[in-house]
């Protein structure tokens, strides 16, 4: 099983909004809110990176109001 934490950049305007989709998904397991460089960290976890990738890409960076993201993952 490998676990990734997504680290995420909002724009102002869309940080709740998109709080409440991650939430609802079931692709996050976990989501806080930060302060500073970063508004969002969530935790995700695959059989492979590439699953891992797959959510990411499918499923966390399309939605609305999320800028940037950077993945950390480990086993």
């Amino acid at each position: 099983m490998y676990t990734a934490y997504i680290l995420m950049i909002t724009s102002p305007e869309h940080e709740h909004e998109v709080y409440n989709k991650l939430m609802k998904s079931n692709v996050v397991e976990e989501i806080f809110p930060l302060f500073g460089e970063w508004d969002l960290i969530a935790k995700t976890t695959g059989e492979s990176n590439e699953e891992i990738a797959d959510k990411i890409i499918e499923n966390i960076r399309p939605i609305k109001g999320i800028l940037s993201t950077k993945t950390m993952m480990g086993y």
